[in-house]
């Protein structure tokens, strides 16, 4: 075959059953960023795929793409395809080539916003001590979050405190089943309104109020919860 620029329409090609063909690299017959259509052979299921050209290696003589997912999160998926079982490829945009319709008459091709997220660079794989800090920081959590699950309380006083925890942040348990909210305010069974009371009522007329302001806090929360 000849070049594989296109100008208008699509080239299309048979497939090497091995790397290389007419004396062309891998790479060059795949085309990095290149939008692609590869046709497997009937062998291997003679399904269609398609995706930008994100590698390719001549050892193994595979070509690596990358395309949009559909109804997820993720941003786009790599698949790995062995060039001897490609019967025909398609070179529907050649690398940075403007969006919009394909260039094979007749089809939908992906717009720039299209190629250009497909063609984005895959972010580095995690080191050995990013896997270890994200380990610890998992278990450091696991660890907080087992300290604030009391066997001895009632499924009333759990999820009073949850939700005490969630709203003031600084909450603990203390005397079994009593809680302590902010260091100021302790509430007690059976974890009502009228179950708050200051621990610290302060000294000065600023800490008095201040302290009144956490009280009457918690025992709105409290009061809602339900």
């Amino acid at each position: 075959p000849g070049s594989m620029m296109v100008a208008e329409g699509s080239s299309t090609a048979a497939a090497p059953t091995a790397a290389g063909e007419g004396g062309k690299a891998l790479h060059e017959l795949y085309p990095a960023n290149a939008f692609m259509e590869l046709t497997l052979s009937a062998e291997s299921g003679g399904e269609k795929v398609s995706g930008i050209v994100h590698c390719t290696d001549e050892i193994s003589n595979t070509v690596v793409l990358r395309s949009s997912l559909v109804y997820t999160t993720l941003s786009s998926q790599i698949r790995f395809v062995g060039a001897a079982t490609v019967a025909e490829r398609k070179v529907l945009r050649e690398s940075g080539e403007d969006g919009g319709e394909a260039a094979a008459e007749g089809e939908a091709g992906p717009t720039a916003a299209d190629l250009e997220e497909m063609a984005r660079p895959l972010p580095p794989p995690p080191t050995k001590k990013a896997l270890e800090d994200r380990e610890k920081r998992a278990l450091k959590m696991a660890m907080e979050h087992m300290k604030h699950i009391n066997d001895s309380a009632t499924p009333l006083g759990q999820a009073t405190f949850d939700t005490l925890l969630k709203a003031c942040n600084s909450v603990e348990w203390v005397d079994g089943t009593a809680i302590v909210v902010l260091g100021e305010v302790r509430v007690d069974e059976p974890y009502g309104p009228e179950d708050c009371v200051l621990i610290r009522p302060g000294k000065t007329e600023r800490e008095r109020n201040l302290a009144m302001d956490s009280l009457n806090r918690v025992k709105k929360i409290i009061a809602h919860k339900g």
